[in-house]
């Protein structure tokens, strides 16, 4: 069966070749081992934000309405803009917990502990929270390490063909 690939939300990423996760055509191809989703910023794998014209202000969710920022003046238009794709771990956890709906897991299957990353990202220095990459441990991080934002799946639907994918946080190998 021929799997498609499906953003778990919607205009918040850009998938590998720049284009926006959700998006007509975008990312609905069929995945082999190869198609994993992992492509780092070099790939083109990009959060998505929104800047105020106005005040300048950066926003990651997107904001498609009006500015979030008390201070701004207002009038200003919202675009989107994509974000810095390495950044400085600010903070992380493990989740050695199962998480409640709707957060999809099979109750059977064993539970695997995940890695949460905060991130202060590079230009906007703004944090944002995501899950390390497959095979990350807490015990791979350090306050100050230099990580980048990468295509990951969240879920796989074997009825339906479907892969949910996600953003996700690898360490670059730069230090502290």
């Amino acid at each position: 069966m021929e799997r498609t690939r499906t953003p778990v939300v919607s205009g918040w990423f850009t998938e590998a070749g720049g284009e926006v996760a959700g998006a007509a055509g975008a990312g609905a191809a069929g995945t082999g081992a190869a198609g994993t989703g992992a492509e780092g910023a070099e790939g083109g794998f990009r959060l998505l934000g929104t800047r105020c014209s106005a005040c300048t202000a950066v926003f990651f969710p997107r904001e498609d309405a009006y500015c979030r920022n008390p201070q701004c003046p207002g009038d200003g238009r919202l675009a989107e803009v994509p974000l810095s794709p390495r950044g400085r771990v600010w903070s992380y956890t493990d989740g050695r917990y199962r998480p409640p709906a709707p957060y999809a897991s099979d109750p059977d299957a064993p539970w695997e502990p995940y890695t949460l990353v905060a991130v202060e990202l590079e230009a906007e220095g703004m944090v944002v929270l995501g899950q390390a990459a497959d095979g990350v441990t807490v015990a791979d991080l350090a306050v100050g390490m230099e990580v980048e934002v990468v295509g990951g799946v969240l879920n796989e639907d074997a009825d339906t063909g479907t892969v949910w994918t996600t953003w996700r946080f690898r360490p670059t190998g730069g230090t502290a």
